[in-house]
Parts: structure tokens; C-alpha cells; sequence
């Protein structure tokens, strides 16, 4: 199983940064070979918003390749079809990124492409991700209106022709998917997952989490993410089939993972508003870290369910003993509690399923 490195904090450079060097980042990257960046850039908008990726991660990348030698980088992405990735290369602030750091960036929309044989037959892929010395992908942790979560796999899409793009939807997304995860295989996976949408990739219900996490295996960091969003790997198809594919291995546990910093960095949990807000109505929430009620929306979400009950997170309940159910080890006192710092989203929800409010 691959090691993940995992971050808390509001700086996605610094944050960034830090991942890269805790992981010896540059030792993936091959003799005289260059490096391409991939974020998710799916739509014209803001990492606020939960849909793409923060230009933080971006410049972090840059910064720290640069600063150990490399000479040979790139941004690589295109957009859904129907949006001009310029346009949301600009929006998302990504023009400034690129001309401080020297780094050119390439609408793949405008790339040549080759044919690659996979498990589901031939897809045609963008020749600067085939041909990049080391690919990292740098997605958004978040959800999807058509395959329940999108992360690092589902990323690599943005690598593809829109010819393909569309084709990929007519065969049901989830085989194709995991094919090109096996075909495409990144070096290099940097999850933003510091406030990606509750469950729609054009973002506008961003989940503020404050966290961000590296690894080498897609198939794995995907798992690993639908445990924070208080999923389950079969939830999501395209994880289970890229793993028999050949793309990676799902397994991970706690051994697997280097915490650098506490979530208490992640800073407090903003006003929630829209569907958060809902969610979590009647939540007492008392001073509580971002991952920590990150890790409780996404469980109400996942579970459809309503509080029915006094639920109490954060800080401010450390040492009192309210007769309800805690969410995290400041919360220990209630009646009844879901412990770990932050538990993760997966294990708020099996408690959620038997709660009912006693």
C-alpha cells in the first residue's frame, strides 16, 4: 500500500509545499524529464466555490520543482465541454500563476492526441500528458451529480479530446474512467480537498475542510476519499473496476497515513449557509475545527438523514457532558460519541444510521 501525506491549514502554497518536501516529491521526477501539472479546471469560476482547483496548489507545485531544479514544466488541462479553458484558466487566477512562475500554460482542447489500447478498447489521450516525464494530478475532492464523488481518477478525464469526453458519457462514465486511470497512470497525486463541493462538480455548496492530501496511487487516494466524505468505495464504480484494471490498489489504513500538522490548523468552521446550512440545523456547534464539521455535513449528506437528535461538535463542549451525540474527541463528555480528531466521514455515518436521537 502507498503512503498518505495529509495536511490541515488555509495557505494551499504553503500547505502544498510542505506536502511535497514531508513526501520527497522530487525524486519521481526523471532524469532531464519535465513535469505537468493537471488541476481540475472544469468550469469558469473560483476555488471558493468548491469546483476547481485552488491556485495555491498550483503555485506551490511551481515554486517547489523550480526551486529543486526543474526546468521543464507545464499546466495542462481542458475544460468540460461547451466552457473555453482559457476563459476559466484566467477566471480561476491561474494566467498570474503561470507568468510569475515561468510555466506555459497548454489547452489541451488544442492538443494532438494518440490512441491507447485499454481494458475498454482504444482511447485517444492528449500527447503533453502522455509524453509528460512526471504527470501530477492535482484534483478537487469533491461530489458529482453522475458518479457520486470525483477525485483523482475521475481528473484524468480532463486529458481527453471532447470527441472522447462525450464518448465516455455515452458508455456510462464508470468503465472508461477506470480504464484510462490504468492507461494514464500520474506519478504524482496532490488532493485539494480544502473546501470541494458537497455534491456537485460546478461547485456552490463548498464543504470547508482545510485539508490536503498526497500519494502516489490514484485507485488508493480515491478511496481514501470517499472515507471522508462518508462513502463507501463501492459507492463509487469506477473505483472498484480501476483497481481490476490495473490502475491501483484501494486498500488503506491509518499506517498508511503522515499527519504533518493537527486539524486544529485547518482553523473554525465558518457560518455554514445554502444546503450546509440545512444539513446542519440544530447542530450545536461550539468553536469546531473545519475538518471536524466537514467530516459531519458530509455524513448527514451521505446518509440522507436529518440531525434527529442533539448533535454537538466542537471545541467548546471540551469537558461537559451534554446527553446527545458528540462528533470528535473534544466531545467525548456526551452520551455518546464518534471519536477521533476528526473521525472520519465514513464512521460519522455508520453511527448516523443507528442514531435516533438517545
Amino acid at each position: 500500500m502507498g503512503k498518505i501525506y495529509q495536511i490541515y491549514g488555509r495557505d494551499a502554497h504553503d500547505m502544498t509545499m510542505r506536502l511535497l518536501e514531508a513526501a520527497g516529491a522530487i525524486r519521481l521526477v526523471p532524469s532531464g524529464g519535465g513535469v505537468a501539472l493537471k488541476p481540475n479546471l472544469v468550469v469558469a469560476g473560483t476555488a471558493e466555490n468548491g469546483a476547481i482547483t485552488h491556485p495555491g496548489v498550483l503555485s506551490g507545485c511551481l515554486e517547489y520543482f523550480r526551486a529543486h531544479g526543474v526546468t521543464d514544466l507545464s499546466v495542462i488541462e481542458s475544460s468540460w465541454v461547451g466552457e473555453e479553458t482559457l476563459r476559466a484558466m484566467r477566471r480561476a487566477g491561474y494566467e498570474e500563476v503561470c507568468r510569475r512562475y515561468d510555466a506555459p500554460f497548454c489547452d489541451l482542447k488544442k492538443d494532438g492526441t494518440r490512441p491507447v489500447q485499454t481494458a475498454v478498447g482504444p482511447i485517444e489521450i492528449c500527447r503533453r500528458a502522455l509524453d509528460a516525464g512526471l504527470l501530477v494530478d492535482l484534483p478537487v475532492l469533491k461530489g458529482h451529480c453522475q458518479t457520486v464523488m470525483t477525485c483523482a481518477l475521475k481528473n484524468l478525464k480532463g486529458c481527453l479530446p471532447d470527441k472522447e469526453k462525450r464518448r465516455f458519457h455515452a458508455m456510462g462514465l464508470h468503465r472508461p474512467i477506470a480504464a484510462l486511470g490504468a492507461a494514464l497512470r500520474p506519478g504524482l497525486i496532490v488532493v485539494d480537498s480544502i473546501c470541494g463541493d458537497l455534491d456537485f462538480e460546478e461547485g456552490g455548496n463548498p464543504v470547508q475542510t482545510g485539508r490536503m492530501y498526497l500519494g502516489t496511487d490514484a485507485v488508493q487516494l480515491d478511496a481514501y476519499g470517499c472515507a471522508l466524505m462518508g462513502l463507501r468505495p463501492e459507492d463509487v464504480a469506477y473505483i472498484g473496476l480501476a483497481e481490476q484494471y490495473g490502475a491501483g490498489c484501494a486498500a488503506w489504513s491509518a499506517d498508511d497515513l503522515t499527519e504533518l500538522n493537527s486539524p486544529c490548523e485547518a482553523a473554525d468552521y465558518p457560518g455554514p449557509s445554502g444546503a450546509v446550512a440545512a444539513l446542519t440545523r440544530g447542530v450545536h456547534e461550539n468553536q469546531a475545527c473545519s475538518a471536524c464539521f466537514a467530516a459531519l455535513v458530509r455524513a448527514l449528506h451521505a446518509t440522507g438523514r436529518g440531525v434527529g437528535g442533539d448533535i454537538y461538535i466542537g471545541q467548546g463542549w471540551r469537558g461537559q457532558t451534554p446527553d446527545g451525540l458528540g462528533i470528535g474527541n473534544c466531545c467525548r463528555g456526551c452520551a455518546s460519541c464518534v471519536e477521533g480528531c476528526p473521525p472520519a466521514a465514513d464512521a460519522v455515518a455508520r453511527r448516523l444510521e443507528t442514531w435516533n436521537g438517545r
